[in-house]
């Protein structure tokens, strides 16, 4: 007989038949068989056929081996055994295969993390993080996730978000701000009591969207930061004056009481610019998750009328305006100024003078970007200003309960491939609307088969955001008790991508280039916000539908759907898929004309929602013109929107501008320029972009000059 065979992996090793014998004496115990006498004459049989077959120099193969076994089960009147030996062959099979694609992906993580996230960079702790997701992604998709649906996402149907954390924790959050600083809370080293200054709010502000980061994947937001800071304006003024006093007294001199108010005044405002320097300086620097990237933090300010609200949104500002140590910009908090009518839209407005002054600081920064609370969608919630966070999110409708913004947050998301329904459908209208529905069922099915391994997670899962009660209805809950009650108001969203593309494919112009195509295209957003209505009616649950921020997704589909197709002119024929509902970027279109198209798409997606409009440089010597842009998205009915040109800073100088070369125009650096662009909503540094979305990058038409 034989004495040797080959491995899978090559390998040439000693022969035993014994594990023939206790292969088939496994298969037969799984049907009720306990005979292993006639697992020993089997493999005998299987010796014998073999040997028929045997070759003088090479060995056999595993596989040659194991297709032996089952024809000699199958001939031999073994059916069930050879039935349960071949589906444990095969799940053996699937799980190499899972080992070996997570063994590829770990060592493409060590030579360099990905860039699947433009914040995270090739820290060890970075490449920690990402082996860690690589590994739970592979325990998802073979383990937990339904087979239609984890085969969908592999083959590029739909992709569910953040999947390493898929039955782990939930989105983001729109942070009480107010409830944690005036009860105090505490972080998991000791009670922190509600605080007595403005500089220590703002620091302790920094270190609950650190804290709450720790438990989430997703973004941190505060929803009113202009609002919640003013107690600590008002107590930082009281402590002013006292101190004041107290000074006068031991020097035995008085003042006038308006001197000594104006005076108490100017040392508050000093006081709080320096609080929210300290803020911008902290979320640019202070790690979490695992020490990969700063938190994904978000504030909204501009509509509190009150002195001390004033006062935090005007030092916010010129403390982000003037940036970090030697002027860079910073990339957080994403900055979000709230705009309305009756507080400051108009010139006669109190809070006119801060949209003065938000629309200086965008113009230098990129940021503050702009929601406007009058929007359609946005002003039938009276009881509570509308908020967003990070790039586009946004949460108000509750099926399960009050339409409030803070303590809710959205709980997972799934895209999907609308450029894919266009090319498989041939243009053919009837069957493009008979994939969208089925994919969108499969959509509503995978985030309701999330939602209920999320729902069954414990409070002590997530020690800071349920331990410190920040979700809405999680104050009753204990440290043992699911999630459930409280989760229950988070958001459930559809996502999709590149609505261009997909008008192509079904009719050869994109919504930029034909009103037919607009047309089509807002029907099919429409109708998949009514089928994200009718999941919310018939499930309890919120389901939404969301603008999907593609950084990562928008070049993994097109270059599966370029195996799939090859390069299809307008579709498939570049480096990636357009962002949601927007005009393609490399087409040529004017800023007033972008605003109309893209507009009537923002009241559909109320889940988030975002446009963009690109310039050529910094508007900053013509204030009228960019606010007449920013106007012209207000009235477009627009709920959130940003502007982008290049900023390009020298990391040596702190020079900002545009910089077309790699030399430094005013000290002369080399190597040392840092060009800050927008992707996805959240800025980043271009070097730390993917590929995909570089080549966007690089194709972006200018919609303005200045």
């Amino acid at each position: 007989m034989f004495a040797q065979i080959k491995k899978r992996d090559d390998r040439v090793v000693s022969f035993d038949p014994g594990k023939i014998t206790e292969a088939i004496f496994a298969a037969a115990k799984a049907v009720g068989g306990e005979d292993r006498q006639t697992a020993m004459e089997l493999t005998i049989e299987v010796m014998n056929l073999l040997k028929q077959e045997e070759r003088s120099s090479e060995a056999f193969s595993v596989e040659e081996v194991q297709d032996a076994v089952e024809k000699v089960l199958i001939e031999t009147g073994h059916a069930r055994t050879a039935k349960a030996y071949i589906l444990y062959r095969e799940k053996r099979s699937r799980l190499r295969e899972a080992r070996t694609e997570l063994m590829d992906a770990v060592a493409d993580i060590v030579r360099e993390t990905n860039r699947d996230n433009a914040n995270v960079g090739n820290s060890p702790s970075a490449k920690i993080l990402q082996i860690a997701e690589a590994a739970s992604k592979n325990y998802y998709l073979r383990r937990v996730i339904p087979e239609d649906e984890a085969k969908a996402h592999l083959e590029g149907d739909i992709y569910i978000h953040d999947l390493g954390w898929y039955g782990k924790t939930m989105t983001c959050l729109q942070i009480p701000l107010d409830k944690l600083l005036g009860e105090g809370f505490n972080n998991g080293h000791g009670y922190i009591r509600s605080p007595k200054g403005i500089k220590t709010a703002a620091a302790l502000a920094a270190i609950i969207l650190q804290s709450n980061q720790n438990d989430m994947h997703g973004g941190q937001s505060f929803a009113y930061f202009d609002r919640d800071m003013v107690p600590y304006v008002e107590l930082e003024y009281q402590r002013q004056k006292k101190r004041l006093q107290e000074v006068m007294e031991q020097l035995g001199v008085s003042v006038e009481a308006e001197k000594l108010e104006k005076m108490t005044a100017q040392r508050t405002e000093e006081e709080v610019y320096q609080g929210m320097e300290g803020f911008v300086y902290n979320l640019n620097t202070m790690h979490s998750r695992a020490g990969s990237q700063v938190p994904f933090s978000s504030i909204n300010l501009g509509t509190d009328i009150s002195w001390a609200g004033r006062m935090v949104t005007k030092n916010f500002l010129l403390a982000f305006e003037k940036g970090l140590g030697k002027g860079e910009a910073p990339l957080f908090p994403n900055v979000i100024f709230k705009i309305k009518d009756g507080v400051n839209y108009e010139e006669d407005d109190p809070n006119y003078d801060l949209f003065k002054l938000s629309l200086r600081v965008a113009c230098k920064r990129l940021q503050p970007n702009f929601s406007y609370l009058d929007a359609s969608f946005n002003t039938s919630y009276r009881e509570e200003e509308v908020a967003y966070m990070g790039c586009r999110t946004r949460v108000i409708a509750n099926a399960n309960g009050p339409a409030v913004t803070n303590g809710r947050g959205n709980l997972s998301f799934t895209t999907i491939n609308l450029p894919r329904l266009g090319i498989e459908s041939g243009g053919d209208l009837t069957l493009f609307w008979q994939k969208l529905d089925q994919v969108l069922s499969l959509t509503i099915k995978q985030l309701l088969t999330r939602y209920n391994l999320q729902k069954k997670l414990k409070v002590k899962d997530f020690p800071f955001l349920m331990g410190q009660k920040l979700y809405l209805d999680s104050e009753g809950l204990k440290p043992n008790d699911p999630v459930e009650k409280a989760i229950c108001h988070g958001t459930l969203s559809t996502g999709f991508i590149g609505l261009a593309e997909c008008l192509v494919a079904l009719t050869g112009k994109h919504h930029g280039q034909s009103p037919e195509a607009q047309a089509l295209g807002l029907a099919i957003v429409s109708y998949m916000r009514r089928r994200c209505d009718d999941a919310t009616k018939k499930y309890g649950l919120n389901f939404t539908l969301l603008a999907t921020p593609a950084e990562q997704l928008s070049g993994k589909f097109t270059k599966i759907d370029q195996e799939r197709f090859g390069l299809l002119p307008g579709i498939t024929d570049r480096e990636w898929y357009t962002n949601s509902f927007h005009v393609p970027v490399e087409y040529e279109i004017t800023a007033l004309e972008k605003i109309a198209v893209e507009g009537p798409y923002h009241k559909y997606c109320n889940a988030g929602h975002i446009s963009y409009v690109e310039l050529s440089s910094a508007p900053h010597h013509n204030l009228e013109a960019f606010e007449a842009l920013i106007r012209a998205m207000c009235e477009a009915d627009m709920g959130y929107f940003a502007v982008n040109f290049p900023v390009d800073i020298c990391m040596k100088c702190g020079f900002n501008g545009v910089i077309d070369t790699e030399t430094c125009p005013k000290c002369h650096a080399e190597g040392q320029i840092s060009r800050i662009r927008r992707i996805t909503g959240y800025l980043s540094t271009l070097d730390l972009f993917n590929d995909s979305k570089r080549a966007e990058e690089k194709n972006r038409k200018v919609h303005m000059h200045f």
